[in-house]
């Protein structure tokens, strides 16, 4: 939709709020007015006295000879220069001339938009209404415009109460004026519950976006260029340029980027105790910046690059660019409505042709049956022309047999004739006893058929009960597969509790190797105390043979053989053989108890091994 069809849709509210009595004309005088404030606001450079003589009032002018349509295409809207105007005020203007006739809001003041956010829905409204007159919105995009405040709201809207809305009243379907509109909206019907601040910033960010197309606003953290510091601005992204402030209020504006097909946008990694960040390249520069978040970065990240497609495709706006597709998607549904429509019309035809062609036939039916009767009748007419005949043909043959006794001359030569029928009897009675004997033989050939037939009957019977012979192997052998399955089951349950029976046979052979080795140091100690209590007995046995013989006075020790000269050789010899016999007593009992714990510790393993051949038996006989 281009500037001067944009222009059109608020001069057109602003021109019939002026005719007061509907007729399509409106006063010279008024039209001045008018036209006056549209030179102001669309700052078109205009001579005042140029402009009274275009509206004076007699029938001389442009207005007076070609109407007011042509004066506004030649002197105001040809001139009119894109950016060299305030849209908003241009767009106010026609609203205040039009909304003192046509908005009416509530009184008592519960409407639930005020007197800015109607003109806002009003400025969306022009923006989404098609290009005819009078201008109205598609039910479609009344859904679509009330989906985007609402989502801005975060709420979701009640598309059941809007359709029934629209089923109240045929016209709907056709298109909304905007005074229903902003009736619908004021109502409270679709934003029951909810605040009217609230309503208030979703219809400017609506605005915003759609009218002003802003693609996304808000906080960025902005890195300098020449200081290298980080600030934080307010961004504003339109498919041109992105613009940062130094608040939301945007009153002081620090720069621009201006976005053309060769910029780029990337992702870059945290650094500088910043995160989330992302650049924009420029051909000239690059600018880095960090979100607040991650979701935040990826929204900006993909709002520039839609900007950036917007501008290598040569479009100004998004919202123009997804309105015209959704205009031809509609007109793509009607089409194929319409061809449905016409489809079933051609087909509502066909059916009708069809009954027709059956009516047809159906008349063709009965004039057959009709025939059919007619047929019959000269049939049966037939048949008694032929019945009288027959009749006629029985006298003349009575007739014949009266006349019969006249031929008895013929007799002779009848007979003659007879002789010769009866010559042909009898070759007759030689080829029927042939064709008996052929028949015989086809007889036979039947029964060696049956025979054979009877055979394969047979065969088939054997193969069948072969068949099921063969079924049954198969069901013992899935059984026998299935019980194999079963024992391997079982075998395997028993490998692992024989494992584990293992397991533990070698945890007790470990325990009894332990115990042994404990057994042996135990042993290896009593032997060391038994030795020790040998020597002590035999040291202190030597102390006490020599406490029993003291020595007396005077006398003196043998050097010969170590002996105690006080003690005779007889006596010497005697004691040490008594020592040597205990001594050798004392070795056999220690010998006796070193056995015994050998053979104790021995049976203590026997019998703790005794598991063992079982286990390695148990534990081949699944390998087997």
């Amino acid at each position: 939709m281009d500037l001067r069809a944009e222009l059109l849709k608020s001069i057109w509210y602003a021109f019939t709020a002026l005719d007061v009595e509907k007729s399509g004309k409106v006063s010279k005088s008024q039209l001045k007015v008018l036209s006056h404030n549209l030179y102001t606001v669309l700052h078109i450079p205009h001579d005042p006295v140029a402009l009274e003589e275009h509206f004076r009032d007699d029938d001389d002018g442009p207005v007076s000879s070609q109407g007011y349509m042509p004066y506004l295409n030649k002197y105001i809207l040809d001139k009119v220069e894109e950016g060299a105007f305030v849209k908003e005020d241009f767009d106010e203007l026609c609203w205040t001339l039009t909304a003192k006739k046509n908005y009416k809001p509530d009184r008592n003041g519960n409407s639930v938009v005020s007197h800015k956010d109607a003109f806002k829905l009003w400025c969306l409204f022009n923006f989404l209404s098609e290009d005819r007159y009078p201008l109205v919105m598609v039910p479609d995009e009344v859904e679509y415009l009330l989906k985007k405040v609402c989502t801005a709201m975060n709420v979701e809207l009640n598309c059941c109460e809007l359709d029934d809305y629209l089923s109240q009243d045929p016209q709907h379907q056709s298109g909304m004026t905007v005074w229903q509109f902003l009736d619908l909206v004021n109502s409270g019907k679709l934003l029951r519950g909810i605040e009217r601040e609230a309503v208030s910033m979703a219809i400017e960010e609506v605005y915003q976006e759609v009218i002003e197309d802003m693609l996304k606003q808000g906080y960025l953290w902005k890195k300098g260029q020449l200081r290298r510091n980080w600030s934080e601005r307010w961004f504003t992204l339109k498919p041109s340029a992105l613009s940062y402030y130094m608040s939301e209020e945007r009153k002081e504006k620090k720069g621009s980027i201006a976005l053309d097909k060769h910029c780029c946008v990337e992702v870059l990694p945290d650094r500088d105790g910043k995160r989330c960040m992302f650049c924009v390249k420029t051909s000239s520069r690059t600018y880095e910046m960090s979100a607040s978040d991650t979701k935040q970065r990826q929204e900006w990240t993909l709002a520039i690059q839609t900007a950036i497609r917007l501008q290598a495709e040569g479009k100004k706006s998004l919202h123009k660019d997804l309105k015209q597709k959704r205009r031809e998607q509609r007109e793509q549904r009607e089409r194929r409505k319409a061809a449905k429509e016409e489809e079933m019309q051609r087909l509502k035809q066909l059916q009708e042709e069809k009954e027709r062609k059956l009516q047809e036939l159906e008349l063709l039916k009965e004039a057959q049956r009709q025939a059919e009767l007619l047929l019959q009748e000269e049939e049966q007419r037939r048949r008694l022309q032929h019945e009288e005949m027959q009749r006629t043909l029985e006298i003349q043959l009575k007739e014949a047999e009266q006349a019969r006794a006249s031929m008895q001359a013929e007799m002779v030569l009848k007979e003659a004739e007879a002789e010769q029928q009866r010559k042909r009897i009898v070759e007759l009675e030689a080829m029927q006893e042939r064709l008996q004997e052929a028949l015989h033989q086809e007889v036979k050939a039947r029964q060696d058929e049956e025979s054979v037939r009877y055979a394969q009957a047979r065969l088939l019977a054997e193969e069948e009960e072969k068949l099921k012979e063969l079924m049954k192997l198969k069901e013992e052998q899935e059984e026998y597969i299935i019980q194999t399955q079963r024992e391997k089951q079982v075998l395997k349950q028993e490998m692992e509790n024989k494992s584990k029976y293992l397991e533990e046979a070698q945890k007790q052979l470990e325990e009894v190797r332990e115990n042994r080795q404990r057994v042996d140091q135990d042993v290896m100690a009593a032997q060391r105390k038994l030795r020790q209590a040998s020597t002590n007995v035999k040291h202190w046995n030597v102390q006490m043979n020599r406490l029993m013989h003291p020595i007396g006075p005077g006398e003196k020790r043998m050097t010969a053989c170590g002996g105690f000269p006080s003690i005779p050789p007889v006596v010497l010899t005697r004691r040490e053989s008594s020592l040597k016999l205990r001594q050798r007593l004392e070795d056999k009992n220690y010998d006796l108890e070193r056995e015994d714990s050998k053979k104790n510790v021995n049976n203590g393993e026997t019998r703790r091994l005794s598991l063992s051949p079982d286990m390695d038996t148990t534990a081949t006989e699944p390998s087997n």
